[in-house]
């Protein structure tokens, strides 16, 4: 049986397990923080999550993971048939993670976990980023009612665990509500908050919450 290490904060851990539990492919998961410590190492080569156990081995990165499972296992196929469908939806979900996701998550600390401010030239630089990220979002996705067209794709997992955070930073922090012209994106939201796998997946996060904050606490105090 698959092995899915990580823990429930993380929205690439989420992007993991809402594929597996959408295909119906049984699997553990394994509590896993990532760190630089030895035997964290030997199963993520850059101590990161998620990471996922088979009978060959492990595999790390979500894109390469969500790749095998779409490959080996049954159930809903999460990308099309055609090659160059197949593409555009690897190439929205791209955009999501490198000008949505990754702007966002350099403001993560100060907006998710009360830590110390941003740096007002990173900030700067996520505000100008996530302006233009939301603009290609805007003109890529089709929201039809998914975000590559009609049927959930591998590019719903990014949009789904990604934008959620962006919003919430773009609000808290710039006043921005980067939705606010994107009426098809807000209706994906509210459809995905009804999916029982999403559900699942946000009761599993809400209840380690507290333990993931008080982890969360410990090392910033450490790294003081």
């Amino acid at each position: 049986m698959l092995k899915l290490y990580g823990f429930a904060a993380s929205n690439y851990f989420n992007m993991v397990k809402l594929a597996l539990l959408e295909k119906d492919v049984p699997f553990e998961t394994v509590p896993f923080h990532g760190c630089q410590n030895p035997q964290i190492l030997a199963v993520s080569p850059r101590g990161k999550v998620p990471v996922l156990e088979t009978e060959q081995g492990f595999l790390s990165e979500t894109d390469a993971i969500l790749d095998f499972i779409e490959e080996t296992q049954p159930g809903i196929a999460l990308l099309p048939t055609d090659p160059f469908a197949r593409a555009g939806v690897r190439a929205l979900a791209k955009e999501i993670e490198l000008y949505i996701e990754l702007p966002a998550r350099v403001c993560y600390v100060e907006v998710f976990f009360g830590g110390r401010p941003t740096p007002q030239a990173l900030k700067d630089k996520a505000e100008r980023d996530l302006l233009k990220g939301f603009a290609a979002l805007k003109h890529r996705a089709q929201f039809a009612p998914y975000a590559a067209g009609e049927q959930f794709t591998l590019a719903d997992l990014y949009f789904l665990y990604s934008v959620d955070l962006a919003v919430d930073v773009g609000k808290r922090l710039f006043g921005i509500d980067y939705l606010a012209d994107m009426p098809g994106a807000r209706a994906l939201l509210e459809r995905f908050a009804d999916n029982p796998s999403v559900q699942k997946i946000a009761a599993d996060r809400q209840a380690e919450a507290p333990a993931f904050l008080e982890r969360v606490r410990a090392v910033g105090n450490t790294n003081r």
